[in-house]
């Protein structure tokens, strides 16, 4: 589901004609699991450095080949699970003083 800011991005000819040439670029199967030799269709267009409010408006980011990755509905859950879990373990519910001594 798109976030709201990006609503307009996913609905625009735009996007729409960049992510189906893309799809055709790309055979139309997903590069994850062909990258191991396993042959499954292609679901999403999947933007490797993520959309945000700050660069909605860079067609280098949102609208260029370099930025894009044609993944099975599978290998998208488990990339935004990294990528969740990357932001998790860097955020901390402690605190460490100084001196090294942990508190909350």
């Amino acid at each position: 589901m798109a976030k709201e800011f990006a609503k307009g991005l996913y609905n625009s000819k735009a996007w729409q004609k960049t992510r189906d040439a893309y799809k055709k670029s790309v055979g139309g199967l997903c590069e994850i699991c062909y990258a191991q030799g396993i042959v499954k269709a292609g679901e999403i267009v999947h933007h490797k450095i993520p959309i945000t409010p700050d660069n909605i408006d860079d067609p280098s980011i949102t609208l260029s080949f370099d930025n894009l990755q044609l993944v099975c509905r599978e290998c998208h859950a488990l990339i935004h699970d990294e990528q969740y879990n990357h932001l998790r373990v860097r955020k901390r519910r402690y605190k460490i003083d100084e001196n090294g001594n942990v508190y909350c």
